[in-house]
């Protein structure tokens, strides 16, 4: 392992580092947890932590998980969380004070943004953009290529706390891929955001949005078509 680092470095049992790895000060690597190679890991960054099951907690359980996997050229900002079980692939950026939970996937050359929380039993496909503040609940998919603004929430409990006792019923959402979300918008449980449809800001998505639609309001309503200038096949960025 060729690596620098900063001072208070705890690595744990069973910890893999790749060559290029360049770790900040007081950051702990928990137990099993794989560091590909050209890694940086800022200041006080957790990685590998066990989660914390609740009493009355209705997503999070207690079974065995494997070590978190860090991809190549991976950039971890400083105080972010990264849980055991969550699977980073290459060139992502988990910016400052982000978490990511336990079976987590993220897909390779993603952005998670500063302060966003991604919850547990997630999957983020590649090349998305997810801006600071976002909240995504447990069993959401959000496809490649997708954008969601800065305080983006999303939820995945219908009654809202108030299940009948051992049937709990929890979809979180599907963004698909190419969609765009506003803004502060806010979507509801087991919705589906069709192919780069776009979300306006502030908008509450209570149904299902059509592909390539754009939908505002509150609750959102189909407005119009996504300009043709702004799918994925005319972009030549991509």
């Amino acid at each position: 392992m060729a690596f620098t680092k900063g001072q208070n470095l705890i690595l744990e049992d069973g910890v893999t580092v790749g060559d290029g790895v360049a770790i900040g000060n007081n950051v702990v690597i928990h137990k099993d947890t794989v560091i590909g190679d050209n890694v940086r890991i800022d200041d006080n960054s957790v990685i590998g932590k066990l989660p914390m099951k609740a009493a009355n907690s209705a997503t999070t359980t207690t079974a065995d998980l494997p070590g978190a996997k860090i991809g190549d050229n991976a950039l971890i900002g400083s105080c972010a969380v990264i849980y055991r079980g969550a699977q980073i692939g290459k060139d992502v950026l988990i910016a400052d004070l982000a978490s990511v939970r336990e079976n987590v996937t993220v897909g390779e050359k993603t952005i998670i943004g500063k302060g966003a929380t991604i919850e547990n039993k997630v999957t983020i496909g590649k090349y998305c953009k997810i801006q600071s503040n976002v909240q995504i609940v447990p069993y959401s998919v959000i496809e490649d290529y997708v954008f969601l603004s800065p305080g983006v929430m999303t939820s995945n409990d219908k009654c809202v706390a108030r299940h009948k006792p051992g049937s709990p019923e929890f979809k979180g959402v599907t963004i698909k891929k190419g969609a765009r979300l506003g803004v502060a918008s806010v979507t509801l449980p087991g919705i589906t955001v069709g192919e780069e449809a776009l979300v306006g800001a502030g908008a509450v998505v209570t149904k299902d949005v059509p592909a390539k639609k754009v939908v505002v309001g509150v609750p959102a309503r189909v407005v119009k078509d996504v300009p043709q200038e702004q799918l994925l096949e005319n972009q030549e960025c991509l």
